[in-house]
């Protein structure tokens, strides 16, 4: 019996149809988030023109990418300047890399012949130190924001729910009235990766959502609405004013600047303030990692040492000194 004759996908595909396959397999099997998949087809369709810009036909086959290619890409990448002639930092580097090393693997699973991904090495990229408000300036922030108005009312909801339940922008953003409990002061939100994890959220933060929602006199579905006269309505009636992140972080900064705080305050920045406040208060690190949704513990590690100036005062307190 003849053997069936082995498919050559590299001269049935192009590159740019085995991405757009590769983005639809990490969001429909991998249940990566939207932004996710936007983004790696952003780093790979930079891949794609970096790496044909020299080629005569401009065209890319899987077998074109070589250790020499990569090694050109790479050079590549460290001397690109967009059209305000910024650079890329160095963990934007990585980011483009460990996406196209995500597509070769891709690749080698389907049985296309291609680069090895463990030939990629990720540079060292150093992160950006964790910036967190203290409790003081957190309450500084919430006084200034006046409660005499509607949106008044929901950004005090908004930045006491920022801080109380750790949430990201995204996971703010999309929430529903039904999808909270005010008299429970907990409720389930879909994170990263489709993983749903608990928030709670404390009595204060519950008292001034249902403030809010009190004073509010139409049925539509989001928790917190847009009163920006300029919006107009999405494809899904569903959606129409709901708040979007720009507005959130436009909000957030506000507010910051006219308590007078002169760090850089972002809704994250509450996400991180929420994390520390836990760990300086003695919050076991798994707990947090858990409460934070992070699958990795070593992402919750970042909060380790901007507690570290809360062990000058356990040792004051509790070291005995010689006399």
């Amino acid at each position: 019996m003849a053997q069936p004759k082995k498919i050559d996908y590299n001269n049935l595909m192009s590159i740019s149809d085995l991405i757009n396959d590769f983005l639809e397999s990490i969001e429909v099997e991998h249940g990566r988030s939207q932004k996710t998949v936007e983004n790696y087809g952003l780093y790979l369709s930079r891949f794609y023109t970096l790496a044909t810009e020299d080629r005569p036909d401009g065209d890319l086959r899987p077998s074109d990418i070589t250790p020499e290619l990569l090694r050109k890409y790479r050079l590549k990448l460290n001397r690109y300047k967009n059209d305000q002639e910024q650079g890329l930092s160095a963990l934007t580097q990585a980011y483009h890399l460990i996406a196209l090393r995500g597509f070769l693997k891709y690749l080698a699973r389907r049985g296309i012949d291609s680069l090895d991904p463990s030939l990629i090495d990720l540079p060292r990229a150093t992160k950006k130190q964790v910036t967190f408000l203290h409790y003081d300036e957190v309450e500084a922030l919430l006084e200034n924001i006046p409660t005499d108005t509607e949106v008044g009312l929901r950004d005090r909801a908004i930045i006491e729910l920022l801080f109380s339940g750790g949430l990201r922008i995204s996971e703010l953003c999309n929430l529903n009235r039904g999808s909270i409990n005010l008299t429970r002061r907990e409720f389930v939100v879909r994170g990263k990766g489709s993983k749903d994890r608990p928030i709670f959220i404390s009595q204060s933060a519950a008292d001034h959502i249902q403030n809010y929602l009190n004073a509010r006199t139409d049925a539509l579905p989001a928790l917190f609405l847009s009163y920006s006269k300029n919006q107009t309505a999405p494809t899904t009636s569903g959606d129409f004013r709901r708040l979007t992140p720009r507005s959130v972080e436009r909000m957030v900064s506000h507010y910051a600047k006219t308590a007078g705080i002169t760090k850089h305050v972002t809704p994250h920045t509450l996400r991180h303030s929420f994390a520390t406040d836990l760990l300086i208060n003695g919050a076991d690190i798994r707990a947090v990692q858990s409460l934070l949704g992070h699958s990795d513990i070593s992402t919750t590690q970042i909060y380790t040492h901007v507690t570290d100036s809360h062990l000058r005062e356990v040792h004051s307190k509790f070291h005995s000194e010689t006399t």
